[in-house]
C-alpha cells in the first residue's frame, strides 16, 4: 500500500509490535487466563457448562476477550497517547487526511486482534484442543462483525480521551467487569440472578453469546447477533466521523 492510509498502517503496525501493552493484555493476558480458568474446571461435560466440556467452553469464549482487550485497553492509551504528545497534529500538518488516521487504526487494530486469535488458538490446541464449530459462518460474522464494532469504540475513546493514562483507567474499568461477567468469568449457569441481570446486557456478552453459541451448538443467537451488528455500524460511523473532525 503506497497510500497515506497504507503508510500509517506499516507505520502502526511497527509501533505495536513494541508497545508492551499490546504483548500483555492482547497476547498474554488471554491466553494465560484461559490456560488456568480451563484447567480449574477440567475437561469432562458439565451441567454448569451446559453439558459441554468447560475447556472447550472458555476456547470459544477467550476469543472475545482478546477482541474487547483490543478495543478497550489497547487503542484508546495508544491513540489517546497520540493525542496528548500533538502527534495528530503533526500528522495533519504533514498532509494526512484525518480520516485517512482512523482508518488506518481500524485496519491495525483488525490485524491485531486476528493475530492473537490465532495465537490463542494455537496455544489451546495441544492443551484442551479446539471445539468443533457447529455453525461456523454465524461464529465467523460474529467474530468480524464483533472486532469491526470494538476496535471502532477503541478508536472512538482514544479520540475522546484527554490522556493515555486517563484512557488507561477507563479501559481498565470498562474491561475487567465485562472481562468477568461477559466472557471469561464463572458461566452464567452459576451466577445468582442479579448478577445474570447486570451481564446480559453487556456489549461483551452479546459478542461472546454470538461466538460461543453456535460454535458448541447451543444455540444461534440471532438476537445477539443482530445486536453485535449493529454496535460494529455504530460504533464504526462515530469513530470515523470524531477522527474526521
Amino acid at each position: 500500500m503506497n497510500t497515506a492510509t497504507g503508510r500509517l498502517v506499516r507505520a502502526e503496525v511497527r509501533l505495536m509490535t513494541r508497545d508492551p501493552l499490546v504483548l500483555t493484555f492482547v497476547f498474554a493476558f488471554p491466553i494465560v487466563t484461559m490456560l488456568i480458568i480451563g484447567g480449574a474446571f477440567g475437561t469432562s461435560p458439565d451441567p454448569a457448562f451446559d453439558n459441554v466440556n468447560p475447556a472447550h467452553w472458555y476456547v470459544a469464549s477467550y476469543l472475545t476477550v482478546v477482541i474487547a482487550a483490543t478495543g478497550l485497553v489497547m487503542l484508546p492509551v495508544h491513540l489517546a497517547s497520540y493525542r496528548e504528545r500533538g502527534v495528530l497534529r503533526r500528522f495533519a500538518a504533514a498532509g494526512f487526511p484525518r480520516w485517512s488516521f482512523a482508518v488506518a487504526q481500524l485496519i491495525v487494530g483488525l490485524m491485531t486482534t486476528a493475530v492473537a486469535c490465532g495465537l490463542l488458538l494455537l496455544v489451546a490446541a495441544p492443551v484442551y484442543g479446539i471445539p468443533a464449530m457447529h455453525d461456523g459462518w454465524r461464529v465467523i460474522v460474529a467474530l468480524v462483525l464483533g472486532a469491526v464494532g470494538f476496535v471502532s469504540l477503541g478508536v472512538l475513546l482514544g479520540s475522546l480521551l484527554p490522556s493515555a493514562r486517563s484512557a488507561q483507567a477507563v479501559g481498565l474499568l470498562l474491561f475487567f467487569p465485562s472481562f468477568l461477567l461477559g466472557a471469561g468469568g464463572p458461566p452464567p449457569n452459576v451466577m445468582g440472578s442479579a448478577v445474570r441481570h447486570m451481564a446480559g446486557p453487556l456489549p461483551l456478552t452479546m459478542l461472546t453469546n454470538a461466538v460461543r453459541e453456535p460454535w458448541l451448538g447451543l444455540g444461534n443467537t440471532t438476537g445477539s447477533l443482530l445486536i453485535v451488528a449493529g454496535l460494529a455500524v455504530v460504533a464504526a460511523a462515530l469513530a470515523v466521523r470524531r477522527t474526521a473532525l
